[in-house]
Formats: structure tokens, C-alpha cells, sequence
């Protein structure tokens, strides 16, 4: 286990924590510690990213555990809050359901040997879909004092960034998924 797995392994014992903090916590500025949570689990993901491969620690464990780890706290914030009614259940199946399209294609290509590495456009969703749910869980502090909806913004920007990327990393990556082979 080296220190970018450990930062993997934190970014998914965190998951639970966040989600009672926001959901079902008494403790005065909760959902402000669940927002924090979040944000710090969102950090390790660049953060292990960028230790194991500066310091060539790249491992398969790694490589399993970083994507699902991401998936995972992405699926718990959005599970959330469509519960707390702050995301339609439909943007939240677009986002899940992507992320289950590109693991799958991922696990294809896993099979027959080659790598699906992440683009700017997965990067970019990725990104937008940590500050929307940030700007929802903070209910769009400071946006909000100036009646400015940032936070719907930004969901949408990372819906139509999902589906784009979605659409990339199949158009891309078609070769992976040949009707002809058995």
C-alpha cells in the first residue's frame, strides 16, 4: 500500500462520513461539514493521481481502485441530493448512467489488453460535476446573495459536459466494442 493508495482508500472512507453529516447529523453546521468532506475528498483525487505518477507508484490496485473511488463519491453526493430534493432524479441518472457506460467500455477494453486512459473532456466533467455539487451543497453561497443560480448553472454545464464526454469516450473508443467478435 503506498501513500497514493492510502489518499484512494480515504476518498472512500470518507464517503459514509459525508453522507451522514449530510443527511442524517444534529451537529450545528453539519451540511457545511459535509461540503468540506466532500472537498477534501475531491482533492485526493488529483492528489493521488499526481503522487503516483510523479513518484512512478502506479499500481493495478491504483488503477481499480481511483475510478471506482471517483464513481463512488460523484453517485453518494448526487444519491443525496436528489433525496434532499436539491437534483432531479433524471440529471442524476444521466451523470450515473454515464459513469457506468464508460466503466463498462473500460472494462471491454481491460479484457482484450488495452487502456482508456481519461480525456479533457472526462476531466472537465469531472471538474464541473465537483463544483456543482460544492455550489448545491452550500446552497449556492455566495451566489445566492446576489440571486444569481450558479449552482443550477453549473449542473447543467456538468450534465451537458457528461453526455459530450460520454459520447467522446465511445466514438472514440468504438473499436473496443466489436459485434463481430464472439
Amino acid at each position: 500500500m503506498n501513500v497514493a493508495n492510502i489518499l484512494t482508500s480515504v476518498r472512500i472512507f470518507l464517503i459514509p462520513v459525508f453522507m451522514f453529516f449530510l443527511l442524517y447529523s444534529s451537529v450545528p453546521y453539519s451540511k457545511v461539514i459535509a461540503a468540506v468532506i466532500f472537498i477534501v475528498a475531491a482533492i485526493t483525487d488529483s492528489l493521488d493521481g499526481y503522487i503516483a505518477r510523479t513518484r512512478k507508484i502506479v499500481t493495478n490496485f491504483g488503477k481499480f481502485l481511483d475510478p471506482l473511488a471517483d464513481k463512488l463519491l460523484i453517485t453518494a453526493a448526487l444519491v443525496c441530493l436528489v433525496e434532499l430534493q436539491k437534483v432531479s432524479s433524471w440529471v442524476a441518472m444521466i451523470i450515473i448512467g454515464r459513469e457506468f457506460i464508460v466503466t463498462g467500455l473500460r472494462m471491454v477494453a481491460a479484457a482484450e489488453g488495452m487502456v482508456i486512459s481519461a480525456n479533457v473532456w472526462g476531466k472537465l466533467k469531472t471538474i464541473s460535476q465537483i463544483i456543482a455539487v460544492v455550489l448545491l451543497l452550500i446552497d449556492n453561497y455566495p451566489f445566492v446573495l446576489m440571486g444569481f443560480p450558479f449552482d443550477k448553472i453549473m449542473l447543467y454545464i456538468a450534465v451537458i459536459l457528461t453526455i459530450y464526454s460520454g459520447f467522446d469516450y465511445i466514438k472514440t473508443n468504438w473499436k473496443v466494442i466489436d459485434f463481430t467478435k464472439k
